[in-house]
């Protein structure tokens, strides 16, 4: 039934924990965003336990993300690549490849007309194709996330940053900055190397194939832009793109 609460959702990633409720149509009703603590087990309970409370009712609850395992009192522990699905699937009503760019890895899952997973890959191993990159050379930078739109849409081209390597490719940009390289043009380098990795995982995709694009990387409108350029097409932005895993994982327990 609309607007009646029948599930909670729990994503555990590397960098943020995200806690939804949704009702019988799988509309989000409210949910919580924080920080990953170390001590998942007692931020988990924490979190559930105010949304029940606001409730006043306890809800069956589906757990994903890498800290999944440690949900105390799910009712289902998912993967993350069959929430994502879910969750997308659920926003777009549609077949569609899935970019889910977090903080400690990025995946790229084909879903099917039926919302199944038809194909997924994965880089998990290294993080400089994923948001933790962005992250660790910004923070080296002194930019500020609210503020990297405004440089890279100033630069008329992107400097190159070709290291592989997070801590290569800090020092790299580093370099750039000591030659008195434009920040702008490092900036937009960075995002379009980044991109390139990414759209190199995604491999061959069908000329019709429609693209969107989840996680917290996804607020980042320079990387969006960055990636439709290197995919060659539009990628769409999904509504509350952090929250579409735990919307999966509520989904799944509905």
């Amino acid at each position: 039934m609309a607007n009646e609460p029948v599930a909670i959702g729990v994503d555990v990633g590397s960098t943020t924990c995200k806690v939804v409720v949704i009702d019988g149509d799988g509309a989000i009703l409210d949910h919580r965003v924080e920080p990953t603590h170390p001590r998942i087990e007692q931020q988990t309970t924490r979190l559930i336990g105010e949304l029940s409370a606001t409730l006043g009712r306890a809800l069956p609850v589906g757990a994903t993300g890498y800290g999944r395992q440690r949900v105390f009192g799910a009712t289902r522990v998912l993967t993350e690549i069959t929430c994502h699905a879910r969750g997308a699937f659920c926003r777009v009503g549609r077949a569609a490849v899935l970019v889910d760019m977090g903080g400690q890895d990025t995946k790229i899952i084909r879903v099917g007309d039926d919302g199944a997973v038809g194909d997924f890959a994965m880089n998990d191993k290294c993080a400089a194709g994923t948001g933790r990159f962005l992250e660790v050379i910004l923070g080296r930078l002194q930019v500020p996330f609210d503020e990297v739109w405004l440089h890279v849409s100033r630069a008329d081209h992107g400097i190159a940053v070709s290291s592989t390597c997070t801590v290569f490719a800090e020092s790299e940009v580093i370099s750039l900055v000591a030659e008195g390289q434009e920040l702008d043009g490092i900036l937009r380098g960075l995002h379009e190397s980044l991109a390139k990795r990414v759209a190199s995982l995604a491999g061959a995709l069908p000329p019709d194939a429609s693209v969107v694009m989840s996680g917290g990387v996804a607020l980042n409108a320079a990387m969006v832009r960055a990636l439709s350029s290197a995919l060659r097409r539009e990628v769409r932005v999904l509504p509350e793109p952090q929250l579409v895993g735990a919307l999966g994982a509520a989904l799944s327990v509905r």
